[in-house]
């Protein structure tokens, strides 16, 4: 195979993956890689003006494809500059395959500027980092990071790339990734003990999370939630795990604090977890949350997962769909025929739960804010046929109302705490669904850590539409301390000045305006219909700065 310089055969190893899209903010020592970028057909550069928007675009990017996501990083400032995102996408096992330069191998000794252990900055955010050193071996490396970012469970990978390396020539062969299939079956045995912790338990509850998206076992998860009869919760649940209108689908678990979990979870009998470790909150419970005797079946693909906190009385490490599917299949066999009827009744009741409140038609005191106005307008307006990125943190219960997550691929929650999510993950699955209408929620705090999102929008003809929550304070502090204060009985006070955001005043149209999108600020509740119709109207980016 004849030679070419491998900062070009490595393009055309990114292209036989699959990986068309870049995204990224250029630097020196990247200049002859992103030159032959600019040459090369068939591949786009999305460019970011800062490294953190550029990793929440294509964490956006890669989450609406379900595939991987390219990230070229600048060195060890951009990659440093990225690592609060990439640390989102790690807890999020998003596949992000990250690369950055340096100045070159020739240069290790001299401790020259801008040198730094890159793998080092990356391995804390990252599944696997590595450097490349040896111009024989580029696009076997990169080849081993593509394959570890997609076998499960997912996430990030970073790769090195010095700049003497990619110069050289290289005649490796371009071959599309080898990536391992994991639909593991458990044993007919393990799948009978299973049936049979669970089958008799009078109030069983399902925990999920995203390995259930992940696997596509929605229909399997719900065909076992309904012969259990069991309130299914969402954990580390930042996809569609289960449809937002299922009788069973009793919301999230606690994400901050661990005794909100145990209170919803603690009087069960027995309990399936799928999809996810237990559980996720930032204080969690040092002990377990499961009652005495209470019998608990843990099924992931990461195996590292399972019983990681808390013990189990069977761990299965399968895939969960089918996994369930098995499950879903001996449960109808073996359950008898009282325990039919009890799940039915159980079914039954929160079905009857969900029509009472159907009926009422959900009133709240909210109905009336500009907020629930332009979220019932959009609602009414699109029919709920629209993709929603979640980032509105203390008015997502709000958005969730009036736009419930239905179908896979129409929602996705910020997930990993890093706040700045909203705006740039939404340019991404834009980009990755330019047939779909889709609109990202951020709150002012978050928003401000990457509205550069919106130059990037413009720039490269990405309709996305955005919804800044505009309570001017990080208003999620003011809800997180004032539990902090009752817990060590401490009178309350005013908030911390450093949670204010209202002085000065952010112009959020304004400064949409200034990045070449357009964008109306919302008052007044009929302002709120005004700017749906304007925002649905406008043929480019479009930012609608809502009052809370």
């Amino acid at each position: 195979m004849e030679a070419t310089p491998g900062r070009e055969r490595l393009i055309e190893q990114f292209k036989a993956d699959g990986l068309h899209v870049m995204f990224g903010n250029p630097g020196t020592v990247e200049q002859g890689f992103l030159d032959a970028v600019d040459a090369a057909a068939d591949f786009h550069y999305v460019l970011a003006l800062q490294e953190t928007v550029a990793a929440g675009i294509a964490d956006g990017y890669a989450r609406a494809t379900g595939g991987a996501a390219l990230l070229q990083l600048h060195s060890g400032v951009g990659l440093g500059n990225g690592i609060g995102m990439l640390y989102q996408s790690l807890r999020g096992h998003t596949p992000l395959v990250v690369v950055a330069g340096d100045a070159g191998v020739r240069y290790d000794a001299m401790d020259a500027q801008m040198a730094c252990d890159l793998v080092a900055m990356a391995r804390p955010v990252t599944k696997y980092a590595t450097r490349v050193t040896d111009p024989r071996s580029v696009l076997r490396t990169v080849r081993r990071a593509v394959k570890i970012a997609l076998t499960p469970p997912r996430g990030p990978v970073f790769v090195a790339l010095p700049m003497d390396v990619l110069d050289e020539l290289n005649s490796e062969p371009v071959l599309p990734t080898s990536v391992p299939l994991t639909d593991v079956a458990p044993s007919p045995a393990s799948v009978g003990r299973a049936a049979e912790l669970l089958a008799a338990a009078e109030r069983p509850v399902v925990l999920i999370g995203d390995g259930v998206a992940l696997s596509g076992a929605q229909a399997e998860l719900v065909a076992v939630a309904e012969l259990l009869g069991a309130d299914v919760y969402e954990v580390d649940s930042s996809e569609v795990n289960i449809a937002a209108s299922h009788p069973l689908r009793r919301g999230q678990t606690g994400h901050m604090f661990g005794p909100h979990s145990k209170e919803l979870i603690g009087g069960a009998d027995g309990v399936l977890i799928v999809g996810t470790y237990v559980f996720p909150e930032v204080f969690p419970e040092l002990e377990s949350p499961f009652r005495a005797g209470a019998k608990v079946v843990h099924i992931d693909l990461d195996a590292y997962e399972i019983a990681k906190n808390h013990p189990v009385d069977l761990g299965l490490a399968a895939d969960p769909k089918e996994a369930l599917r098995a499950l879903a299949g001996v449960l109808r066999q073996r359950q008898t025929t009282r325990q039919r009827a009890a799940a039915a009744a159980r079914l039954d009741a929160r079905a009857r739960e969900r029509a009472r409140a159907a009926l009422d038609g959900g009133r709240s005191d909210d109905d009336g804010t500009p907020m629930a106005v332009f979220l019932r307008t959009l609602a009414e307006r699109t029919g709920g046929d629209l993709i929603v990125f979640d980032e509105a943190l203390t008015t997502s219960p709000l958005v969730t109302r009036y736009l419930p997550a239905e179908r896979p691929g129409d929602y996705h929650l910020t997930r990993g705490g890093s706040l700045g999510v909203g705006l740039p993950g939404a340019v991404g699955a834009k980009l990755a669904r330019p047939d779909r209408l889709v609109v990202g929620f951020a709150g002012d705090g978050g928003s401000m850590y990457t509205y550069q999102a919106l130059w990037t929008a413009v720039r490269h003809g990405i309709d996305a539409k955005f919804v800044v929550c505009n309570n001017r304070k990080y208003r999620l502090l003011d809800d997180n301390i004032t539990r902090y204060w009752q817990e060590r009985d401490i009178a309350e006070h005013a908030f911390p000045g450093s949670f204010d955001l209202s002085h000065p005043e952010i112009d959020f149209a304004g400064l949409a305006r200034a990045l070449g999108a357009d964008g109306t600020r919302v008052e007044k509740p009929d302002e709120a219909v005004t700017a749906v119709t304007r925002m649905l109207a406008h043929p480019g980016p479009y930012l609608v700065d809502i009052q809370i």
